[in-house]
């Protein structure tokens, strides 16, 4: 009975997808509809529909289990996440518009280089593809476990017809839909977090202040830590973590700043920038209330907690123990976060591999409205084979797997633009690729050997020591040759 509710929901909702996806890319099919959304997206929009986008099903399912080994020390990032957005909106936002860029990464190309240019959206293309497969991937394993695993459909299946489902209604307006879409997935995704906090208080207290009371005094309750340097959850780790992540995962990414720069000019996107921000905490901050509120439902409820934080809400929703209703609402939550994420992703990714790699600008509207589609389905397909991929490894806990990425495949990327940004040197172009590929495995060994010597473990500011080290590995390439002293 519960596979068939969340297949009945599913199918409700992708059809109200595909309606309003219809409608908002109607007579607009060209290849600046779905790159730039003509540039006549609401600031407003845009900024709803990025919670969405951001927070994806991997928040929705992974940061309410944080509560169970972290506690609420997520927060501490997410405090960092809002002076980043303000750094993107006075730094970056402006070079964008200034250059009227639709792939950001053609700005590598004008300050230094082809090579450099092909080297950023090379990173960018792997980064978002991992990042954006691994948070489909929690989608897959939760309708696989709680739904398809009862009729026997392989976990492959569910991974083609899921990615099929996005690929259905981006493949024609891309990012003028996605906007709009987002924004219905977002209200979706909140709404259902708002009323599952509800159903779930019922189990704890009987009115807010009681509610708030228990959240508070429980021990899961720590939000900053400042008394253990080791520790990946330290405050100061753990705020320019969120700074830096923020900046790469946002201000340096193709798929956040594509939603951006279909805004109207500049000071709208930085309008959208700021109320995005703003907005992030609390959301945040409410699915970490949520994870205490079923610990302690459960144990009202004597149900034994699940080992994996992933898990914990799964178990109350798919389980049946907040009711029908919940169950419904977790379905839909997942979903519109799932979607929101990754529908802009592929959207971004076909957008990157179009422009900075293949040059679609250079070809005739009617051809290159062919190449495109045809990214966008090898897009897909490459979705598809990363998700049966980390089906194949595993892993406890996807949103930390997420950052942990990202702190290698993002900093690279983080010392190009910086480097750009805050120098005038400029290196030799043809040797970029060496120092990026170069500094992840640096970080890679160092993290090694450090923790094997010290029991030190970098956390997520690994980012941070990726960045600089390319940055170091630029101003070498930035010296000049100067002559051997010749023998007398």
């Amino acid at each position: 009975m519960n596979g068939f509710f969340i297949l009945l929901t599913v199918a409700l909702y992708f059809a109200l997808l595909l309606a309003v996806s219809g409608l908002a890319g109607k007579r607009h099919a060209d290849n600046d509809a779905f790159f730039r959304g003509n540039r006549q997206s609401p600031w407003y929009i845009v900024s709803f529909g990025m919670i969405g986008a951001s927070l994806s099903g991997v928040t929705f399912v992974s940061v309410p289990g944080m509560v169970q080994t972290i506690d609420m020390t997520y927060m501490q990032t997410c405090m960092g996440f809002f002076f980043g957005y303000l750094i993107i909106a006075h730094i970056l936002l402006p070079l964008y518009y200034r250059l009227n860029l639709t792939s950001i990464y053609t700005y590598l190309g004008k300050r230094f280089g082809q090579h450099s240019y092909k080297t950023g959206a090379s990173f960018f293309l792997l980064s978002k593809t991992l990042g954006a497969a691994a948070r489909l991937y929690l989608v897959c394993i939760i309708l696989q476990h709680f739904v398809f695993d009862a009729y026997h459909i392989p976990f492959a299946v569910t991974a083609i017809g899921t990615v099929v489902l996005i690929w259905l209604y981006t493949r024609k307006s891309g990012i003028r839909s996605i906007v709009w879409t987002d924004s219905l997935q977002t209200f979706c995704l909140l709404l259902a977090l708002g009323l599952i906090l509800y159903q779930t208080a019922s189990f704890v207290g009987s009115d807010f202040k009681g509610i708030w009371k228990a959240i508070q005094e429980n021990s899961h309750s720590r939000i900053f830590v400042f008394d253990d340097w080791q520790s990946k959850q330290n405050f100061f780790k753990q705020f320019f973590s969120g700074i830096f992540i923020t900046i790469v995962m946002t201000g340096l990414d193709q798929d956040m700043m594509q939603k951006n720069l279909s805004c109207r000019n500049l000071k709208e996107a930085q309008k959208n920038m700021y109320c995005y921000g703003l907005s992030f905490v609390p959301v945040n901050y409410l699915f970490l209330c949520l994870g205490i509120l079923l610990t302690l439902a459960a144990s009202h409820l004597h149900i034994e907690l699940p080992a994996k934080g992933d898990d914990l809400l799964p178990t109350f929703a798919a389980g049946g123990y907040l009711g029908y209703t919940v169950l419904v609402l977790f379905t839909v939550g997942i979903i519109a976060a799932a979607f929101s994420s990754a529908d802009s992703a592929l959207a971004a990714l076909t957008t990157s591999f179009c422009i900075d790699l293949l040059n679609i600008e250079k070809y005739p509207e009617n051809q290159a409205q062919r190449i495109r589609k045809g990214a966008h389905l090898f897009i897909s397909t490459v979705f598809i084979l990363c998700i049966l991929a980390f089906e194949a490894i595993g892993s406890p806990s996807v949103i930390d797997t997420i950052y942990i990425l990202a702190s290698y495949t993002y900093g690279p990327l983080l010392g190009l633009f910086c480097f750009g940004l805050f120098t005038k040197m400029k290196p030799r172009d043809t040797k970029v690729p060496y120092i990026a590929i170069a500094s992840p495995i640096v970080c890679y060994l160092t993290d090694k050997i450090v923790f094997q010597t010290t029991g030190y473990q970098f956390g997520y500011e690994m980012l941070m020591l990726n960045g600089l080290l390319t940055f170091i590995g630029l101003t070498v390439l930035s010296m000049k040759k100067f002559p051997m002293p010749q023998r007398k």
